[in-house]
């Protein structure tokens, strides 16, 4: 049965705020809070904050007001209104202690995951209006400790996990030296120039799931493709500092990103099965460099994958024989339209596929996204509360079947593993790229 987990009262210390907190003045506040307004918003802001009309039709979409007994404080209306429209209608003077709990707020309790919008009869986008309230509390100096650690990172080294140059190169000529006990003359090429793709990848592979560079590498060569990885900074596609608020490092981190595949002269960029990182690299970061559209075409590996099996370049003998569901991640479902793509690749390669209800855009959030998973163990137990309709829905698909989890994106991992723990789910997750190289033909 669905195991209810134990409820234990907690007080959150979050170094990061409490800290920025004390150095700062109630005239500081009013100040960062007029100047963002004024300076960094206009036409749509403006819109979202006068039309809405307070009816409350997005509450419905927001898991933690569903998992919270649609307590009107968790919705999403519910939030701009402690947040947005109180420092508009303070002209700023929210002072200290009100915006410390907004900072929580923003980061915490909501994952800019977009589902409100699709409830919303005006269309209106919450998680922009969030993003708001993160650059302000960024500028004030109050992001949640562990999260502005990444950020940290991101400035220092370009890439999410504070992985030196040599540690990089180091852990892809260690994956190439492992995939070639199976495929002898494989190999993962290194600042090969003119490739047809740069494959690029997230912090965390190399640091904590170097077995996905092995399974694509595999996957690549079985495919016959032109292919090559960054041996410089540009790598790592993710980019936190767009979650803190730190508009200026995450510019940073986009630019050496379309830079060293400019300097690779690829054709094209193929990223790994991370949601965030797709958002960052076609929706935020190229628009925050004031380009319309990526100067390099990027697809998402579940596109690359959809058009591998399209053109019959991988051939799978027998069919993943354990029912599965599939977790659609906010930021290439609702963010990419992939939901589509994503079920004509599982149903390539699984023998039996059981819909999550509801599914596809209308997909619950994993509740570890826009950057709420990266705020770190101070807020594990917010976000394993703040979803416990995700835990009711894959209790639902586990009861018709499934018992595995597909989720092609990292941080959807991540949330998904805490929600399976923390509620006894007994499931499996595993991404899209797993399955693939389990039952693929190896090359001989």
């Amino acid at each position: 049965m669905f195991k209810e987990p134990i409820k234990q009262p907690h007080e959150i210390v979050d170094e990061g705020i409490l800290t920025g907190a004390s150095r700062l003045t109630n005239e500081k506040v009013r100040q960062v809070v007029n100047e963002v307004i004024k300076n960094e918003t206009g036409s749509r802001f403006k819109t979202y904050v006068e039309t809405c009309i307070h009816c409350g039709l997005c509450s419905e979409g927001c898991h933690y007001y569903l998992s919270h007994d649609k307590d009107p404080i968790y919705s999403p209306a519910g939030k701009v209104k402690q947040t947005v429209w109180k420092m508009l209608h303070k002209k700023g003077d929210v002072g200290v202690e009100e915006i410390k709990r907004m900072a929580e707020i923003a980061a915490t309790e909501c994952n800019l995951c977009r589902r409100c919008a699709m409830y919303c009869p005006f269309g209106i986008d919450v998680a922009y209006l969030m993003t708001v309230v993160r650059r302000i509390t960024h500028k004030l100096g109050i992001t949640p400790r562990y999260i502005q650690d990444t950020a940290h990172s991101h400035a220092a080294t370009m890439n999410q996990m504070w992985v030196k140059e040599d540690e990089w190169i180091d852990t892809l000529q260690w994956q190439e030296e492992e995939a070639r006990d199976e495929v002898p003359n494989i190999r993962i090429p290194l600042d090969k120039e003119g490739a047809e793709i740069m494959y690029s990848v997230i912090g965390p592979e190399p640091k904590y799931r170097a077995q996905l560079i092995y399974q694509m590498a595999v996957i690549m060569n079985a495919a016959g493709m032109d292919w090559t990885m960054p041996a410089t900074p540009g790598w790592d596609n993710s980019d936190m500092a767009m979650y803190t608020g730190d508009s200026e490092i995450m510019g940073r981190v986009k630019k050496v990103h379309f830079d060293t595949a400019i300097r690779l002269r690829a054709k094209r960029i193929v990223m790994g099965e991370c949601g965030h990182a797709f958002r960052s690299v076609y929706d935020v970061g190229n628009r925050w460099l004031g380009w319309k559209m990526p100067p390099i075409p990027m697809v998402h590996a579940i596109e690359f994958y959809a058009e591998l099996f399209e053109q019959k370049k991988l051939r799978i003998p027998e069919k993943f024989k354990t029912p599965v569901t599939l977790h659609d991640p906010c930021n290439v479902i609702r963010g990419r339209g992939l939901h589509e793509q994503a079920r004509y690749v599982v149903n390539q390669i699984c023998d039996t596929f059981i819909e999550m209800i509801p599914n596809r855009e209308h997909n619950y959030c994993c509740c570890a996204g826009g950057g709420v998973i990266n705020c770190g163990p101070p807020y594990k137990n917010t976000r394993v509360d703040g979803n416990r309709v995700k835990a009711e829905q894959l209790f639902a698909a586990k009861a018709r079947g499934a018992k595995t989890i597909i989720a092609p994106c990292h941080n959807c991992h991540g949330g998904l593993e805490d929600i399976v723990e923390h509620y006894g789910l007994g499931m499996n997750i595993k991404f899209l790229a797993d399955i693939i190289y389990e039952i693929m033909e190896k090359p001989a």
